[in-house]
């Protein structure tokens, strides 16, 4: 709980406290209840308690995280709100997740090949802007930024920017330079 309030301090800078950030912040709510549900999704016979949880938290939070996805370390939600992870969704360590933010599937039925994945495979340290949507088993590299409003059906390599519909990426060059106390500006403000 502890590091969960230090990266919403870190990616946020009107978090003034681990008071305010542990009391008012909706993203972190619904990770933390996130947590316990994948807890009992692990376990035989708690399943159907491990989406009333989860359901519990939507209703709270406005946060939609499938007990069964896995999320690393670290992650952060901003203005959790309309956000949706699906059951075989892999998130890595400090992603950030801004409102609106989907990774869904996009068929019922997943080829064999796939190994029943149907969701996104997101890298470590992804920014992903509000609204975007990420559809199907693609993957999304590390270091990746996807724009506000993006919708990414197709594989976004490591070190990436990707906006527009359906998005396009290019990778982050020397034109993508980032001042460090503004790099976790939206791509689609940068092009």
């Amino acid at each position: 709980m502890r590091e969960d309030l230090k990266a919403a301090r870190a990616q946020d800078p009107a978090a003034r406290s681990d008071a305010e950030v542990a009391l008012a912040y909706s993203g972190v709510h619904a990770i933390w209840a996130y947590r316990v549900a994948h807890a009992l999704w692990q376990r035989e016979g708690t399943r159907g308690l491990a989406r009333l949880v989860s359901q519990g938290a939507r209703f709270l939070t406005g946060v939609e995280i499938h007990p069964g996805a896995r999320i690393g370390r670290r992650p952060f939600i901003d203005h959790g709100s309309e956000i949706v992870i699906g059951e075989t969704t892999v998130i890595g360590d400090d992603v950030m997740m801004y409102q609106g933010t989907t990774i869904g599937g996009r068929t019922l039925h997943v080829p064999v090949d796939l190994g029943a994945r149907r969701h996104a495979i997101v890298g470590d340290r992804v920014m992903l802007g509000a609204g975007c949507r990420i559809i199907g088993p693609v993957t999304i590299g590390d270091d990746t930024a996807i724009g506000a409003n993006a919708v990414v059906v197709r594989d976004v390599p490591a070190e990436s920017i990707a906006i527009g519909l359906p998005a396009v990426h290019r990778h982050k060059d020397s034109d993508y330079a980032l001042d460090p106390r503004t790099d976790l500006i939206d791509p689609a403000f940068l092009l």
